[in-house]
């Protein structure tokens, strides 16, 4: 059965993998440990050390009403005439106007 490791001791090997620079597995090998014994102690230590995120500031926050849509829309043709109509007007009748116009 395997020697029951305290914490200080485990705490000092994860510490020692973060600041190695290898892979969990290179680490276990070369230390001669089990993988999911590392993986494990790196995650107890991960959960245990203290939160390294600055803390969120909230900002109070008014919410406006939305623009309001617009009423009528305009479309200018390449002979210069514009033409206005109303939001919700029949596209198709939009587009044969103009082409009329472009003539």
């Amino acid at each position: 059965m395997a020697k029951q490791v305290e914490k200080p001791e485990w705490a000092r090997i994860a510490e020692a993998f973060e600041a190695s620079g290898q892979t969990q597995r290179e680490f276990a090998l070369a230390h001669g440990m089990r993988l999911s014994t590392l993986q494990s102690w790196v995650y107890r230590h991960r959960r245990s050390a203290p939160s390294r995120a600055e803390a969120v500031r909230l900002l109070p926050v008014r919410v406006a009403s939305a623009p309001a849509a617009p009423e009528s829309l305009v479309v200018v043709a390449t002979s210069g005439a514009r033409v206005r109509f109303a939001v919700g007007t029949d596209v198709a009748y939009v587009a044969r106007l103009v082409a009329a116009l472009g003539r």
